[in-house]
């Protein structure tokens, strides 16, 4: 049983099975760097696994038009995961440049993003607005160029966010220099129970979905479509937005560079981005034989259950109490 915060849910660990049979992955932080660039070893990894029949999912806090880039470039077939899990669409056709069919979105309600977004700004952050493949800034916004080379598309802008939602929101990002966000998150958590579900995707991002929205809930939802069990799925990520996603599944894997209470949930950790750790982890694990799969395995979570823990800016907000 892995418990995180008090505000998060408990979940219960399912015991690893091999061989494995889906590899969901987080983008950033954990499939590239600030590069954005997939390297060699993690494409012919992910292609071999591929083509032995293992599925690959991204599932990230991004939007999903903004990850069809890193489907597309890996040649993936099965929906991608966006918003933590509050927009699921399929791939689409190969070659085309429309958006895939839409299979599961879940929005909050305008009323409580408007209350989001005042309650941000009050506390000084910095709130932008995502729904559907729409991602909303301020018009004033200085680093709104910086947003735009970072999704591959220019944001829309808006005099006034809070009159601009007449609509329900799909995720709300309020930005701020850290340790601000994380020293937020838990009291966000409060104030928006039961109306907004609360997380960071980054020191910097303090990220707000519809309730019960995770990677975690998102995970179980894609299992269960290709019939697959939870125990026999490996998942990668490297941030707060992972930890239901590592904790629901058989071969939950956090980056080095994950928080304390990322690190606290994995059965595993992988080698750092640069060193491909996605390459790393699904050669050993899926791509390897049986016998050798079992002992990489076993040999990964002694390791995990030894590692010494993050520093840097993660071992900072760890220390804030981000999710303690």
């Amino acid at each position: 049983m892995v418990g995180h915060h008090r505000l998060v849910p408990r979940i219960k660990t399912p015991d690893a099975i091999l061989p494995i049979r889906l590899v969901a992955l987080d983008i950033d932080g954990t499939l590239v760097s600030d590069d954005l660039n997939i390297g060699p070893d993690t494409r012919a990894a992910i292609r071999a696994a591929r083509r032995s029949g293992v599925v690959v999912s991204l599932v990230t806090g991004r939007m999903v038009s903004s990850a069809m880039r890193f489907a597309r470039e890996l040649e993936l077939d099965s929906p991608v995961i966006g918003y933590q899990g509050a927009l699921i669409r399929a791939m689409p056709a190969e070659g085309s440049d429309r958006l895939g069919r839409l299979l599961v979105h879940t929005p909050m309600p305008a009323e409580v993003a408007r209350e989001i977004v005042v309650w941000a700004r009050r506390r000084g952050l910095d709130p932008h607005l995502n729904h559907l493949e729409r991602f909303i800034v301020r018009a004033d916004d200085p680093r709104a160029d910086d947003y735009g080379a970072f999704m591959g598309s220019d944001p829309e802008l808006a005099d006034d966010l809070v009159r601009s939602i007449d609509h329900p929101i799909t995720k709300i990002l309020a930005a701020g220099e850290p340790p601000l966000p994380t020293e937020l998150a838990p009291l966000a958590r409060e104030w928006f129970a039961g109306s907004a579900a609360v997380t960071l995707s980054h020191p910097r991002f303090l990220e707000f979905t519809a309730p019960g929205v995770s990677k975690g809930r998102a995970i179980r939802w894609l299992a269960r479509r290709l019939r697959i069990p939870l125990g026999a799925v490996l998942a990668m990520g490297d941030q707060w937005n992972d930890i239901e996603m590592l904790a629901e599944v058989g071969h939950g894997t956090a980056m080095p560079t994950a928080p304390a209470e990322v690190l606290a949930v994995a059965r595993y950790i992988a080698p750092p981005v640069a060193d491909e750790g996605v390459a790393r982890m699904i050669e050993a694990l899926v791509l390897a034989p049986p016998d050798e799969a079992r002992t990489a395995a076993a040999r990964f979570a002694e390791e995990a259950a030894a590692y010494p823990g993050p520093t840097g800016e993660a071992a900072t907000a760890a220390e804030a109490g981000v999710l303690s």
